[in-house]
């Protein structure tokens, strides 16, 4: 599937929904990911290591959908929280460019 090409703002927002429906539990994790791994222009608009931790991040919710109950070592609630963490410092980073 090719990779989605937008704006930051546009990215940032499709970022946040997905997120709220992960969080909702109206989307599963597996489409949760592709949806972030296809925004390769936001990711390339931030400085590498916001590739790296949102990777990390997505490897363990993929990792912790495994499972059909919360894994001791990968919580998707407290991922969705690191994620949202991480949208919100991707965001202040845009701000200031």
């Amino acid at each position: 599937m090719p990779l989605l090409t937008m704006n930051p703002q546009t990215s940032l927002a499709q970022l946040k929904t997905s997120l709220d429906a992960l969080g909702l539990q109206t989307m599963p994790a597996t489409e949760f990911c592709r949806i972030w791994r296809s925004h390769a222009d936001l990711l390339a608009s931030l400085p590498p290591r916001y590739a790296q931790v949102q990777d990390d991040l997505l490897a363990r919710l993929e990792a912790g959908s495994l499972f059909s109950e919360e894994s001791c070592s990968f919580s998707q609630g407290d991922l969705v929280v690191q994620l949202s963490m991480w949208l919100d410092k991707a965001t202040q980073q845009l701000a200031q460019v």
